[in-house]
């Protein structure tokens, strides 16, 4: 069975185990996940936004678009990489997603992540990388690999954040930039 099929089927299993209730009810549709399923790289932010939810689509609104910018940035598009969400479906105005909610859907992240079998997992903000790296402050960890179980991890800061400060987003431009080169040695 194909990635594509294998991702599709763990959709539906989100939807047949009723993953998060409060939150589905309240959110327009489940957001998967866009991009490669065969991608080297996957960016994982922590929840779907506004136009996310609409759309059913990941990094869509003005934050996807600065992404979309950077993966220009380094020769890439978002059809060579995967984008995901820790929390599948939008928490109510956009507030952050709770430990709880989080919790609720790492281990279909985790399926999603053994699907696709990525080279390098871009964590995008805070939520995203204390998933995958626990202990660790974003602001003293950003732009700087880290290996753990097989994975090389890259926390990030998220790129809605970079929107509001500009000095955050040249730094996160000067991180994403190394991506490239952590391929390479891969």
């Amino acid at each position: 069975m194909n990635q594509t099929k294998q991702l599709e089927e763990l959709e539906r299993e989100i939807l047949d185990n009723k993953v998060c209730p409060g939150l589905a009810r309240s959110a327009t549709q489940l957001v998967m996940g866009d991009g490669n399923p065969d991608g080297d790289i996957v960016f994982i932010g922590e929840a779907p936004g506004a136009q996310e939810d609409q759309q059913g689509l990941p990094f869509v609104g003005r934050a996807g678009q600065f992404l979309n910018d950077m993966l220009q940035l380094i020769n890439l598009s978002r059809s060579d990489v995967y984008i995901t969400n820790i929390v599948k479906y939008r928490p109510p105005n956009n507030r952050d997603p709770s430990d709880q909610e989080k919790a609720e859907f790492l281990p279909y992240l985790f399926k999603q992540i053994a699907i696709i079998k990525p080279k390098v997992i871009v964590t995008l903000g805070r939520h995203s990388m204390e998933a995958f790296l626990p202990g660790f402050k974003i602001s003293e960890v950003h732009g700087q690999p880290k290996r753990k179980s097989g994975l090389v991890y890259l926390p990030l800061y998220h790129p809605a954040a970079a929107l509001y400060n500009g000095g955050m987003r040249d730094t996160l431009i000067e991180d994403f930039k190394k991506i490239p080169k952590i391929i390479k040695k891969l």
